[in-house]
């Protein structure tokens, strides 16, 4: 089967109308709930960054293998070369590997996400936050650099389109990727903060900057799902939504 695993960043538990919301409509989610399975007793290893991600992507608990916490950046530290990540396992069993978003497990080179069994990395080598507009720490931070595989493409000095720019990503994974497997992995920088939604949007529920964070991820969600079912992919393709 293909897998799509899509992560979100600082997720509360009743932020989906699927899980109670009443002030956050998350149509395409609660589909995903209604034909699959709706989880509540679900623990990420720890509810922060590169701690989840290590765990998520090796199996291990994440201090038994180095981690805790949220790395930084120029880092020393970084996913240790010789785990061995899901993206490696699959690769090696013919599978075309993808992720896109919040790597978050070393920004030195050896780390990167190209280095670790994933063929294509769209995205940010850490959290959103820390860049030179950090809320607390200003100008603690260096530029937050966009990447394309190894290469920085971009200086982020705003993140509003990032939440499309990474589901248009992976929908053009899905479509070039429909005669093979494939492993997505969809990490979504929102909604830790700061909050960023497009300008489509952006007001768009009513409640708050959050609510319309949200219910971006969720249009995302739809779309992707769309794609998958666009090119009959629907009855081979394990779809996963957590957070940590």
């Amino acid at each position: 089967p293909n897998i799509v695993f899509i992560l979100t960043d600082d997720l509360g538990f009743q932020d989906l109308s699927s899980y109670g919301s009443k002030i956050i409509n998350t149509p395409n989610l609660d589909r995903l709930a209604l034909e699959g399975a709706l989880l509540k007793s679900y623990y990420s290893t720890q509810a922060v960054c590169s701690a989840s991600r290590a765990s998520i992507l090796t199996g291990a608990y994440s201090n038994r293998i180095g981690f805790s916490g949220a790395l930084g950046p120029n880092s020393k530290k970084g996913i240790n070369p010789d785990e061995l990540l899901l993206s490696e396992m699959l690769k090696d069993n013919g599978y075309k590997t993808a992720i896109y978003g919040k790597w978050h497990l070393g920004d030195n080179k050896k780390f990167f996400p190209t280095r670790h069994g994933f063929d294509d990395f769209f995205g940010i080598l850490y959290s959103n936050d820390m860049w030179p507009f950090h809320a607390e720490y200003p100008n603690s931070y260096p530029d937050l650099m966009l990447y394309e595989n190894e290469n920085p493409i971009e200086v982020l000095t705003d993140q509003s389109n990032l939440t499309m720019d990474l589901t248009l990503k992976s929908i053009e994974f899905v479509n070039k990727n429909k005669n093979n497997p494939f492993f997505l992995f969809l990490a979504h920088p929102q909604p830790h903060v700061p909050l960023f939604a497009s300008s489509k949007f952006n007001g768009r529920s009513k409640n708050g900057l959050y609510a319309d964070v949200i219910e971006e991820i969720d249009n995302s969600v739809g779309m992707i799902m769309k794609a998958i079912r666009e090119n009959d992919l629907d009855k081979n393709t394990i779809v996963v939504f957590t957070s940590d």
